[in-house]
């Protein structure tokens, strides 16, 4: 699946005010409809989870994951996805279960 990224600040704080968000430990997922024929991925890494290398590091694991398993996800949906401060120790398979475990609690997998 070919990643579109939310850009503008406004998207998010769409995706934020208007969409329904789920919560993990490693991290916490908001899903809203967008009314297109493609998915929207956001990624927000705070710097409270860690340095530039390591807020990265978290950052390409997460797209990594939406990547190979975004074809499973519904169509016409903005996913926000937010790391928490426990993702930095994470290892790609442990993102991997929490993205969907997220995904099938918002039940936007087919």
């Amino acid at each position: 699946m070919k990643i579109i990224s939310l850009k503008k600040g406004k998207e998010f704080s769409d995706a934020y005010k208007f969409g329904n968000s789920k919560a993990n430990r490693l991290l916490v997922m908001y899903v809203r409809n967008n009314e297109l024929t493609y998915n929207r991925i956001g990624i927000s890494v705070s710097k409270k989870v860690g340095n530039s290398v390591v807020r990265h590091h978290i950052c390409r694991l997460i797209r990594e994951c939406l990547r190979l398993n975004g074809d499973s996800f519904n169509i016409g949906l903005d996913i926000v996805v937010i790391a928490r401060g426990a993702a930095k120790d994470s290892s790609y398979h442990e993102i991997e279960k929490s993205i969907l475990h997220l995904a099938h609690s918002h039940r936007i997998v087919l």
